[in-house]
C-alpha cells in the first residue's frame, strides 16, 4: 500500500503542489495589497495588483483540473486506491485553489467597501470573474501561463482577442464565467457564514472571560 501511495504523489504531487503554489501567490498578495491599514497606493502597490492580477487566474484554474482525475481514476488503480488516495488528493488541490481565489477576491471586495467604493463592488467581483475566466481558458486550451503577459504581451493580446472574436472559444469563456460566479457566490456566502459564526463565539467567550 505504501509503493503504491507513493506512486501516486510521484505521478501526481509533483504538478498539484505547483498549481496549489501558482494558486497561493495572488491569495498573498490579496492580504499585503487589500488588508493594509494604511490606503496609500505607492509605485510598489501598482506593481503588485498588477502581478495580483496576472497570477489570479491560476486559481480558479484548479477547477479544470478535474480532467486529471477524471484520467486517475482510468489509470487502472485499485478502487481502494482510488477512493483513499486519488480522490482526496485531487478534490483538496480543486478545493482549496478556489477557497484561495473566492478569499483573493473577497479581500479586493473589502478594500473598495473600506474606499467608500461598496457600490462597485458586485461590477468588481463580475469583472475580476470575467478575466479569471479569459485566463483559464488561456491556461488549459491555449496553454500560456502568467508569465507570458510579461515575455510576449503582444502575442498574449492578439490571441485573446481572437479568441473572443470566435464563437467556440467565446461560449468556453462563458461557460466558464458563469461557473466561475457561481461558485464563488456559493463559497462566499459559506465563508461569511463561518466567519460570522467564527465571531460570535470569540464574542460570547470574551463576556464570559
Amino acid at each position: 500500500m505504501l509503493d503504491v501511495a507513493s506512486e501516486v504523489f510521484t505521478r501526481h504531487g509533483s504538478w498539484i503542489l505547483w498549481n496549489l503554489f501558482l494558486a497561493f501567490i495572488p491569495l498573498a498578495l490579496s492580504f499585503w495589497l487589500y488588508r493594509r491599514r494604511t490606503n496609500a497606493r505607492s509605485l510598489l502597490w501598482w506593481v503588485g495588483f498588477i502581478v495580483f492580477i496576472a497570477f489570479l487566474p491560476n486559481a480558479p484554474y484548479l477547477l479544470t483540473d478535474i480532467i486529471h482525475l477524471i484520467r486517475a481514476t482510468r489509470s487502472g488503480y485499485s478502487a481502494w486506491v482510488i477512493t483513499l488516495l486519488v480522490m482526496p488528493l485531487h478534490l483538496f488541490a480543486i478545493l482549496a485553489g478556489f477557497e484561495a481565489y473566492v478569499v483573493s477576491v473577497m479581500n479586493q471586495s473589502h478594500y473598495l467597501q473600506r474606499q467608500g467604493a461598496a457600490r462597485y463592488v458586485v461590477w468588481s467581483e463580475l469583472l475580476t470573474h470575467a478575466l479569471c475566466a479569459i485566463g483559464v481558458y488561456l491556461g488549459r486550451f491555449r496553454r500560456y501561463n502568467s508569465w507570458d503577459l510579461v515575455s510576449d504581451p503582444g502575442y498574449i493580446l492578439v490571441s485573446t482577442i481572437d479568441d473572443l472574436t470566435s464563437k467556440r472559444p467565446l461560449v468556453v469563456i462563458i461557460i466558464c464565467f458563469v461557473s466561475i460566479t457561481v461558485l464563488y457566490w456559493i463559497v462566499k456566502q459559506v465563508n461569511l457564514g463561518l466567519l460570522l459564526r467564527f465571531r460570535e463565539v470569540r464574542s460570547k467567550q470574551e463576556r464570559v472571560e
